[in-house]
């Protein structure tokens, strides 16, 4: 298989765990014979710096002529610590979203046997945790109308019917690929936008009668999933709990290095980790690739190309049965290995496999 993919390091440790990705694809596609090619485009803080917009127009047009995207991060501790800033990084990813049409992001939560003891949850309760989170991607509070004076500010968290009743859609099937039941996470009790998912969401049950469907409000949704992850199948949720939600995950694989997702909607599939830039630990070496990683399985399997994205999922269990482990989740006392030894480990696994 040919495919062309835009690279999108950005900031941070980005560019250090997207170079482990690119190198995991490119032992796949020697091993397998495809041909991936790649073409790099700014985003982030990287971009303002370089042209003044953290999503430029040939960031956009890279996109566009790709068959997806592999991204990693943007952020800079610069934009952070400047409440005054016009332009942020965060922007950028905003725009990419909206302009590609990402409108559902699939983040797979799931537990690594051997790194139960990681996680602050008791073991009991983790084993066997195996769920979805689909966030809606483009709507809600990040893009509804802004204000912001010395004494006011507001977010207007605004949704339409074909939103909810596309992302509603994406949920529902994909609750039929697995053991068809769905939670449908909300805050109908205050919110009128809830109450319009709570509403479509019961009109759309009908047309699922396989899918068990059942609703939680995103306060009960938070503890539940840190106390009863396995009840969980496929949760749908808002772009703002969705956010929320999927960080808190991270609790349960025992870390956030560990989560890769895709969004799909409209255009060209983006993949990336669920983690951020860490601009504290830009150029240490010590930055988990495991994400970024499986995000490029994720790109594989989205094409078909389920042999190959096993193998990486083979790769990355090996590594971490192995103990080739970044300082977050190393082995007391175990030998120290960096982002660059991991990816290199996983990479000879994938070429002597």
């Amino acid at each position: 298989m040919n495919l062309n993919i835009a690279i999108l390091p950005g900031d941070g440790i980005g560019p250090e765990i997207m170079k482990q990705g690119v190198a995991v694809l490119d032992a796949v596609a020697e091993k397998f014979c495809h041909q991936f090619s790649y073409e790099e485009a700014l985003v982030g803080a990287t971009a303002i710096d370089a042209v003044g917009d953290p999503f430029p127009e040939t960031a956009y047009e890279t996109c566009m002529r790709a068959d997806a995207v592999l991204f990693a991060a943007v952020g800079d501790l610069k934009y952070d610590n400047d409440p005054t800033a016009k332009v942020r990084p965060e922007q950028g990813l905003l725009a990419m979203r909206k302009k590609l049409g990402l409108f559902a992001n699939i983040r797979p939560v799931a537990t690594f046997d051997c790194l139960l003891h990681k996680s602050p949850l008791k073991n009991d309760l983790l084993k066997g945790a195996d769920f979805v989170v689909i966030r809606e991607l483009t709507g809600g509070m990040y893009f509804g109308e802004k204000y912001q004076d010395n004494d006011k500010a507001y977010d207007t968290d605004i949704y339409t019917r074909p939103e909810i009743e596309r992302i509603l859609k994406v949920a529902f099937e994909m609750a039929m690929t697995r053991h068809r039941h769905l939670t449908v996470v909300d805050k109908a009790n205050v919110l009128a936008s809830s109450r319009l998912w709570r509403q479509i969401a019961k009109e759309m049950e009908p047309l699922y009668p396989e899918v068990q469907t059942d609703y939680m409000f995103i306060d009960n949704a938070s503890m539940r999933v840190l106390t009863d992850p396995r009840f969980f199948d496929v949760i749908v949720t808002e772009n703002t709990f969705g956010d929320i939600l999927t960080d808190e995950t991270s609790c349960i694989t025992g870390s956030m290095g560990l989560q890769p997702s895709s969004s799909l909607g409209e255009h060209t599939p983006l993949f990336e980790p669920v983690h951020g830039s860490w601009p504290q630990a830009k150029g240490q070496n010590i930055a988990n690739p495991l994400a970024q990683i499986l995000s490029a399985a994720m790109l594989l399997e989205h094409f078909g190309l389920n042999q190959e994205g096993h193998l990486v999922r083979d790769a990355v269990n090996a590594s971490l049965d192995a103990n080739v482990r970044t300082p977050e989740i190393q082995v007391e006392n175990g030998k120290k290995y960096g982002t660059e030894e991991v990816g290199a480990w996983i990479v000879n696994y994938i070429k002597n496999a």
